[in-house]
C-alpha cells in the first residue's frame, strides 16, 4: 500500500503495511494539503502518514467523509459535546503525530464516519475536515441579526468561513493577499473590506493578518482567531484597548444540540456545490504528492486548496 510521508529528502510515497486493527476500512478517495501539512513538511516533521482532511467509500460502496479527531467520550469536555478540548492523554488526530489519511486505504472507528448527503462528492468531500474547522470559528463568533462580518486570510479556511456566514444569511467581505483569493471570494458572494466590523475573524495567521483584524472591528467588537499560533499571538494593544476588542479563539470543531459540526459542514457543501468547485484549484494523483506539496506552499500560484487522489 502506498503512503505519504515525510523524509530528510523531503515528501515521498512510500510502501506500507494494509490497514488493521478494529474499524471500518476506506478507500480513501480524497485528500487535502492542509497548510499544516505543508508545514510540518517544510520542518522536517516525519514518522507517520500525513493527511487529516480526507474521505473515502467502504467495500460495500458507501462513501464518507472522516472527523479525525481522537477522543475519549467520558470526560467533561467530550461528555458536553468538545471532543476538540478531550482531557485524555489518547487526545490527538488521525494524520497529526499518528497515520492518517494519504494513503490507498484506512481503517478508522465507526464514530468518526460522516455519511456523505446527496450532492457530495467523495472527491470534493475531504473539504468536509476544514469546513468543519470554518463553521466551528463562525459559530464561536455568536453572530447576531443585521451585523457586519469581515474575514482576514483567502485561504480555504477564509473561504469556507466566507460561505459559512453567507450561508447563513450575513453580509460578508474577505481581505485577501492574492488576486486569485479575491476572485474565489467574490464568487462565494463576499465583497472587500472596508469600514469597521461587528466581528472580524483571523483566518490569516499572522501579525500583520491579526493587526488588521483589530483594525477593522468596531468600538467593543469580535475578533475570533482561527490563525494558528506557535507561540504569543501577537494582539494589537492600544487597539484592541482603546476599542475594548473582545477575543475569542475557536479550534477544530465539536457537537452542539446533538449535532456534529462536521455534520453540518457536509451539508453545506452538498448544497453549494460551488464552493468546491472554488476552493479545490488543484488535483493531483498520490504518486504525484512532492509536486502536490510544492503547488500548496506556493500561494502565488494560484493554489487553494490542492487535493490528492489515491
Amino acid at each position: 500500500m502506498r503512503a505519504v510521508r515525510n523524509s530528510d529528502q523531503g515528501i515521498l510515497v512510500a510502501e506500507a503495511d494494509e490497514p488493521e486493527g478494529p474499524g471500518v476500512r476506506l478507500a480513501i478517495g480524497s485528500v487535502g494539503i492542509c497548510g499544516t501539512d505543508v508545514a510540518f513538511a517544510a520542518s522536517g516533521v516525519q514518522g507517520f502518514t500525513y493527511g487529516h482532511e480526507f474521505a473515502g467509500t467502504t467495500a460495500d460502496g458507501r462513501s464518507y467523509a472522516v472527523e479525525p479527531t481522537v477522543y475519549c467520550g467520558e470526560c467533561d469536555q467530550c461528555r458536553t459535546g468538545h471532543v476538540q478540548r478531550c482531557a485524555a492523554p489518547e487526545h490527538g488526530t488521525l494524520g497529526i503525530f499518528r497515520d492518517g489519511g494519504m494513503c490507498d486505504a484506512l481503517t478508522v472507528p465507526e464514530d468518526m464516519l460522516v455519511p456523505l448527503p446527496p450532492g457530495l462528492d467523495v472527491r470534493d468531500a475531504c473539504l468536509v475536515e476544514s469546513a468543519s474547522v470554518a463553521g466551528h470559528g463562525v459559530r464561536s463568533a455568536s453572530l447576531e441579526p443585521g451585523e457586519r462580518v469581515a474575514i482576514v486570510g483567502g485561504g480555504s479556511i477564509g473561504l469556507l468561513a466566507a460561505a459559512t456566514a453567507r450561508h447563513h444569511g450575513f453580509d460578508v467581505d474577505v481581505e485577501a493577499r492574492h488576486q486569485h483569493q479575491r476572485t474565489a471570494a467574490e464568487r462565494l458572494g463576499a465583497g472587500t473590506a472596508a469600514g469597521t466590523y461587528d466581528v472580524v475573524i483571523d483566518a490569516a495567521g499572522s501579525e500583520a493578518g491579526l493587526a488588521r483584524c483589530a483594525e477593522l472591528a468596531r468600538p467593543g467588537g469580535r475578533v475570533v482567531l482561527m490563525g494558528v499560533y506557535q507561540h504569543t499571538a501577537p494582539i494589537p494593544g492600544i487597539a484592541s484597548l482603546v476599542k475594548e476588542l473582545t477575543y475569542v479563539h475557536s479550534i477544530a470543531y465539536s457537537r452542539h444540540d446533538g449535532v456534529r459540526d462536521t455534520e453540518q459542514a457536509a451539508a453545506l457543501l452538498a448544497g453549494n456545490p460551488e464552493i468546491a468547485r472554488t476552493v479545490i484549484t488543484h488535483r493531483f494523483p498520490l504518486d504525484d504528492a512532492a509536486e502536490a506539496f510544492r503547488v500548496a506552499g506556493d500561494r502565488a500560484s494560484g493554489a487553494i486548496k490542492v487535493v490528492l487522489h489515491p
